[in-house]
């Protein structure tokens, strides 16, 4: 969809007034116009039609804001648009003509979930209490997408606060930006917290979208949305001016249509930066990523299979099944793996540490801020000040958990900081790789999609392959493998500490050998699919015709 400039900026200027998205019930299948690019392009296709001159950084970014205008006020995935991009796009146009071109992100818009900082616009974790909390600097993520020429399209809408507040969340619900919707069924959730950067990858509002995750935040998302999700190491991309949950476990990652885009976003935003102590290593550490790809294969690769991450849906292991066929197919050597002792610590331990560092991290961070509030005990008050509009569907029950922990120096924090980390890392993935001598491991991701229930809350259709590696700071890769009549559902590689090169060349020759799966279709449920419909009917049997007898 074409957008004439004017008429574009007037909406831009409304949009980022306000949140986007619009109110009411789910109104699918969604009007779609047919537009000059395919809109499902990957990153590196957009790259090498802009390289060739098929098209321009100002009319990709007009074209991507005219997608979004269009269907996201269904989807409401996009939280605010960035007033500056058309701008942005036709300065590194003007580049371009005058021979200087950046690098292969050089005018491809993307878009980053609103609990990263960027100049133009506010970064508000979905919460009212930050609204206004424009801070006018980027973080060091978002000053490294700029500098390689990408356009900053906008913010992503996602579970407030990260998911945090409360155990009895909706994922995908902010106050700020109200409920994302996956594009494969509407009433069904997008996980979270990344929810709405997965879903405007998956339904192609931007060529690759920047989210978070603590645990679970970007795979789950990427997973039940048919996208591709990587979470690095830990320490190999800043968090500096990123809103926290923990400094143990948080980190930024690419959403993407391919694993190849996901290298290539990750080769721009990964690397050292002195505000953030635990990226130390990551000059070091950080490789060609898109390189990797090229060299990695299947044949002599050695996969250890989680048995005990899958198992939980029939319809996913017969995905699954397939996936680790082609895994064999391709030359790996697949490895079974039934079990992991101490796998129970992991959890409950890791809970103590997120709910000790939330209430520390969050006031370093608005410690450096504009805002009023300046610890977790003020934007309790907050909520509660404003608990109508606040906290209409949830309370804040971890919010106040966290508000009453003792501090870092408390002996139950760092006990449980270390069980967690030993039985993640050391005794956990680090054992599993050891003893049976595999490259990676694999498992589902998580299950298909659940039905959003502000009766009660998520419901994880079980499953669940992020844990290990969030605690102990490990890459981890989703990529699509399937649908379950008609929702994604993906498949997690999983590496040691700082193997994200390898982790991603695996994904990428199982993607190769994959094949093209469908695209969302913004079918109103599940039963509107006229295949499953049609199985809802009442049925009748034929009498089989009885031969007469003389």
């Amino acid at each position: 969809m074409k957008v004439p400039s004017a008429l574009l900026a007037l909406a831009l200027l409304s949009a980022c007034a306000a949140p986007m998205g619009g109110g009411g019930a789910p109104t699918g299948p969604v009007a779609r116009t047919a537009p000059a690019i395919d809109p499902f392009s990957s990153l590196s296709t957009l790259s090498a039609e802009l390289n060739a001159g098929r098209i321009t950084s100002q009319q990709l970014t007009s074209e991507y804001y005219g997608r979004i205008l269009e269907i996201d006020p269904t989807l409401r995935s996009v939280l605010a648009l960035n007033p500056n991009a058309l701008a942005d796009a036709e300065a590194l146009d003007a580049e371009r003509r005058a021979g200087r071109i950046r690098g292969p992100l050089h005018g491809v818009p993307v878009l980053l979930k609103d609990n990263i900082e960027t100049r133009e616009m506010p970064t508000t974790a979905g919460s009212l209490a930050l609204a206004g909390n424009n801070n006018n600097r980027d973080a060091p993520l978002a000053a490294r997408l700029r500098a390689a020429g990408a356009v900053i399209l906008g913010k992503t809408n996602l579970s407030e606060w990260a998911n945090i507040r409360s155990g009895d969340s909706i994922s995908g619900w902010s106050a700020v930006g109200g409920q994302v919707r996956n594009p494969h069924a509407l009433d069904r959730n997008p996980c979270g917290s990344s929810g709405g950067s997965a879903v405007a990858v998956a339904a192609g509002l931007a060529a690759g979208a920047i989210g978070t995750e603590t645990n679970g935040s970007i795979v789950c998302p990427a997973s039940v949305n048919g996208a591709v999700g990587f979470k690095p190491t830990v320490g190999l991309v800043s968090r500096t001016h990123i809103i926290p949950i923990s400094h143990s476990q948080d980190t930024a990652g690419p959403m993407t249509r391919t694993v190849t885009d996901a290298a290539l976003m990750l080769s721009v935003i990964a690397g050292s930066d002195p505000a953030d102590a635990v990226t130390a290593q990551a000059d070091r550490r950080r490789g060609d990523y898109l390189a990797a790809l090229s060299g990695e294969r299947l044949q002599g690769a050695r996969i250890g299979v989680l048995r005990f991450n899958a198992g939980f849906d029939p319809e996913v292991d017969a995905v699954f099944a397939k996936a680790v066929d082609q895994l064999k197919a391709g030359g790996a050597t697949v490895v079974e793996i039934t079990a992991l002792e101490n796998r129970s610590q992991v959890g409950s331990n890791s809970f103590q540490v997120l709910m000790h560092e939330l209430k520390a991290d969050m006031a370093a961070y608005l410690a450096t801020t504009k805002s009023p509030h300046r610890t977790l005990a003020d934007l309790i008050a907050f909520n509660e000040a404003n608990k109508e509009v606040q906290m209409p569907l949830f309370g804040q029950e971890l919010f106040i958990q966290s508000e009453a922990t003792k501090g870092l120096n408390a002996p139950e924090y760092k006990k449980a900081l270390a069980t967690a980390r030993r039985f993640a890392g050391p005794e956990g993935i680090d054992k599993l790789l050891r003893e049976h001598k595999v490259d990676v491991l694999i498992a589902p991701t998580t299950g298909p999609a659940w039905l959003i229930d502000v009766v009660n809350g998520d419901q994880y259709t079980g499953g669940g392959a992020s844990t290990l590696p969030a605690v102990a700071g490990y890459p981890h890769l989703t990529v699509p493998m399937g649908q379950v009549r008609g929702l994604p559902v993906g498949l997690s590689f999983i590496g040691p500490a700082w193997s994200d090169a390898r982790v991603l060349g695996i994904g990428h020759a199982y993607e190769q050998r994959r094949g093209p799966l469908p695209q969302p279709r913004f079918l109103r449920s599940v039963e509107a699919d006229p295949a499953v419909s049609k199985t809802l009917q009442p049925r009748t049997l034929t009498p089989e015709p009885v031969e007469p007898t003389l």
